[in-house]
């Protein structure tokens, strides 16, 4: 096959089903993104990655609700000066795969009609039912409800041009307009089950040359911003609850300052500054990490006594899964993505998003009878060897990539 992978942060959720296609010889893999080859973190046989760069940013005259669109055709039309010099040395691509959300593939057509198309459909944005609004902290204005529905243009630009679209999980694609879901097929890329798995005499050194050991009271947080979307005031409150009560407990929190989705916190900062500030947190026992390589984040779940997953109505984070994996007891929001996984008292815990003393309160339970709640970490750990494997996803991946690679051929109904 000849594959065309289109992803503003290449790889993204493509990491490792491209490398498995780059293995077979009797693939051609040709990839576009805009990190510089070495931040990619991929080398691949068979594999030509080339960065693209938009020739400008949007205009300070656009209107705001138009600035996305903007730098999506910017990044349009940037890919697309790549793609005509691909089509002139002769490469012809039989599937395109991209993440769409950046622009990247509005104009691919343009260039390879012949080719499938495959989007990638992480989200489609609401102003009710989903994360817009979910607080009431925070109301959605007018305004914000028209930018939403401004936003959501590109993505149906998107999703009237792919052939196939794929997201990740069921949820996630009953986000999507019903008149484009006949389209969408559930894959989720999985984890990597062997790296993520439990370990009995796993140990996690702190920077001050402190060692935390299985077994121990150890409650981990993990999201890629400390932010509201993943309910990181919520568990700092809850944490300072249960250090209140338990003067044993130590609290990994693994993740960056700053803002993935949603907004910084009023008068600027980051939120974990804001929070520290306010809450009567115990700093001698409360480690914030920032963002660790990845088998520094593995060996904190093999540790944890509790790992606290919380989300807005959202894309779920790979991050739940791989503690799933690692055996940990999951205490999950009982939100719409987590509860497609979760099942309370099965394979984790459910707590309410905002009821932070629950939450402090089951986590002592937990803490306190370790031995109660050895079979849901053990049917965690099977939820996702079951449903979520690494291996299953890319399987999943490629027979879709062969089934529009095939010829069609027509058979009369009556033959």
């Amino acid at each position: 096959m000849k594959l065309l992978f289109l992803h503003q942060n290449f790889p993204g959720q493509f990491r490792h089903l491209v490398t498995a296609l780059a293995q077979d010889p009797a693939n051609e893999v040709v990839a576009l993104g805009q990190r510089k080859p070495a931040e990619t973190g991929l080398v691949a046989p068979r594999l030509e990655y080339i960065r693209y760069q938009p020739k400008r940013t949007p205009s300070a005259s656009t209107h705001r609700y138009l600035v996305g669109l903007e730098s999506a055709v910017l990044a349009g039309q940037a890919v697309v000066e790549v793609l005509a010099r691909l089509k002139q040395r002769g490469f012809a691509p039989d599937v395109v795969v991209a993440h769409p959300g950046w622009g990247e593939s509005l104009y691919v057509r343009e260039i390879f009609p012949a080719a499938k198309v495959v989007n990638f459909c992480e989200f489609y944005y609401h102003s009710e039912g989903a994360d817009s609004g979910f607080d009431p902290t925070i109301p959605l204005t007018l305004d914000a409800r028209a930018r939403l529905r401004t936003r959501n243009s590109l993505h149906l630009l998107n999703l009237e041009q792919c052939d196939v679209a794929v997201a990740p999980t069921w949820w996630q694609k009953s986000v999507h307009p019903t008149a484009y879901q006949s389209k969408i097929e559930v894959i989720h890329e999985g984890v990597d089950t062997d790296a993520a798995c439990p370990d009995a005499e796993a140990t996690f050194e702190l920077p001050d040359g402190q060692t935390l050991r299985a077994g121990q009271r150890v409650v981990t947080y993990v999201a890629r911003k400390l932010e509201p979307y993943r309910g990181f005031p919520q568990f700092l409150q809850a944490l300072a609850f249960l250090q209140a009560r338990d003067p044993e407990v130590q609290a990994l929190v693994i993740g960056a300052d700053g803002v993935s989705y949603g907004s910084p916190p009023p008068g600027g900062g980051h939120w974990r500054e804001q929070l520290v500030a306010q809450l009567p947190l115990d700093m001698a026992r409360t480690h914030f990490l920032g963002a660790v390589p990845y088998q520094r984040y593995l060996r904190a779940l093999q540790v944890s006594a509790a790992h606290v997953y919380l989300t807005y109505p959202f894309v779920l984070s790979w991050s739940m899964l791989e503690a799933m994996s690692c055996g940990c007891l999951v205490l999950g929001s009982r939100t719409a993505p987590v509860q497609e996984v979760l099942q309370d008292g099965h394979n984790g815990l459910l707590v309410d998003f905002f009821d932070t003393a629950a939450l402090a309160t089951r986590l002592a339970e937990v803490l306190a009878d370790p031995a109660a709640y050895v079979a849901i970490r053990a049917a965690a750990r099977r939820s996702v060897l079951d449903r979520y494997p690494r291996s299953a996803g890319t399987a999943a991946w490629e027979a879709l990539l062969r089934r529009l690679t095939q010829p069609y051929t027509y058979k009369h109904p009556h033959s």
